[in-house]
């Protein structure tokens, strides 16, 4: 079977010490049919041993932001796959983790986007899992801290979906932007990236408006690693724009009146453990391992 997944990476002051071994990956992957790299910025090596290594690099000549850019790649794409992958320069990918996900999606029509578990590097599990956020959500996750932290923790880890068993498929509303493996359809019937977010919340905004035509799943069967720098909590310009993107968000779909908000989270909520007679059950361990 040719391979099902097209793929691209957005790069800013990255050099090939940062990207190299992930590109070396997909250059061998036989599932990843196209992949491309967008150079926003300082990251003309990295982007020359993306062509040596089979790949196609852009170079818009400035930062468009990350939904912008791939937004760009995804405009340029010629391969077809079914599948796209958009991930972060950071994730370490194991070999066969795209086949077991195409083999999910395959199995899954009603699937519009699968994310693995995202380990840290030292092997513990990322909660990247969230619901669709309200303003004292973001505002908490970044600011509180000491007697504040402990009084919200409830609320905050309600958030981050810490109450279900990460080693166990689940819905939900939100996946991280990290690693967004979708059923290009999908993706297409959802505009791609709105290019107002130039960076930070532009995956929460996606992941709303696929999720209004299809299911996000968390698949846990299958692992990567990622570094997840948290950028925003050591430099002052991007939480300025952590803070931008995120008024940029609620303006678009509202700060407290959110029903749709209320909904999903409810629903999301309420799946943490999927009922396997439901007709939209999930594949097993054996579909997902299949080609």
């Amino acid at each position: 079977m040719p391979g099902r997944v097209s793929a691209s990476i957005v790069l800013f002051n990255h050099g090939p010490e940062h990207v190299g071994s992930l590109l070396e990956i997909l250059s061998r992957d036989s599932e990843c049919v196209e992949w491309i790299v967008v150079d926003n910025g300082g990251s003309e090596e990295a982007t020359a041993l993306a062509s040596a290594l089979g790949g196609r690099s852009l170079q818009p000549g400035r930062n468009l932001g990350f939904g912008a850019a791939h937004n760009r790649a995804l405009a340029s794409l010629t391969s077809g796959a079914p599948y796209h992958l958009i991930l972060n320069p950071d994730i370490v990918l194991q070999p066969g983790v795209l086949t077991e996900l195409a083999n999910v999606m395959d199995a899954s029509p009603q699937v519009g986007s699968v994310m693995p578990r995202v380990l840290y590097p030292d092997g513990s599990t990322q909660y990247l899992c969230k619901l669709l956020p309200t303003p004292l959500d973001l505002i908490l996750r970044r600011f509180a801290a000491g007697p504040l932290r402990r009084v919200f923790s409830r609320q905050m880890d309600r958030y981050d979906m810490k109450g279900f068993d990460y080693s166990r498929p689940v819905y939900v509303p939100v996946l991280s932007g990290c690693f967004m493996f979708t059923r290009r359809s999908v993706l297409d019937a959802a505009g791609g990236f709105d290019d107002r977010f130039f960076l930070y919340m532009e995956d929460v905004d996606l992941c709303r408006r696929v999720g209004a035509v299809s299911r996000l799943l968390f698949w846990p069967n299958s692992t990567i690693t990622h570094g997840y720098t948290q950028g925003s909590y050591r430099h002052s310009r991007l939480l300025h724009l952590h803070i931008r993107a995120a008024v940029a968000y609620f303006n678009k779909w509202g700060w407290f009146r959110d029903p749709e908000r209320r909904a999903r989270n409810l629903a999301g909520l309420g799946e943490v453990n999927i009922n396997p007679g439901h007709p939209e059950s999930l594949p097993t361990r054996e579909q997902a391992a299949r080609r």
